[in-house]
C-alpha cells in the first residue's frame, strides 16, 4: 500500500472517531447533564453513580421507542449506548472496572 494511501485510511479513521466522540459527548451532556471526558476519568462509587444514571437514561430512551413516543431519537438511544460500552471498557484509575452487580454473598 503506497504511504499516501495509508495516510487518507488513517486521516478517515481518525475523523470517524472524532464524529463518534462528538456525538457520544453531545448526547450524554444534552441528556444527561454528563460530561464524558470527566466521566471516564472518575473512578469509585462516583464512576458508579455515573454508570447507573446512565443506564437509566438508556432505559428511559428505549422505553420512549417502544410507546413511539415522539421525542424518541434512535440516533440519542445508540450514542448513549456507545458512551455506556465506552465507560464500561475504559478502565477506571485502579486498572479496574468497577462493578454495579453488588453481590452480598462473600
Amino acid at each position: 500500500m503506497t504511504a499516501v494511501k495509508q495516510e487518507s485510511l488513517t486521516f478517515l479513521e481518525t475523523k470517524r472517531q472524532r464524529r463518534e466522540d462528538a456525538r457520544q459527548t453531545a448526547a450524554l451532556f444534552l441528556i444527561g447533564g454528563m460530561d464524558l471526558h470527566k466521566a471516564e476519568q472518575c473512578s469509585g462509587t462516583e464512576r458508579a453513580g455515573m454508570l447507573r444514571r446512565l443506564k437509566r437514561l438508556i432505559e428511559r430512551e428505549r422505553l420512549k421507542g417502544v410507546r413511539n413516543h415522539w421525542s424518541y431519537d434512535l440516533n440519542r438511544h445508540i450514542a448513549l449506548s456507545q458512551a455506556l460500552k465506552r465507560l464500561t471498557s475504559h478502565p477506571t484509575q485502579d486498572n479496574r472496572a468497577p462493578s454495579l452487580n453488588h453481590d452480598r454473598r462473600q
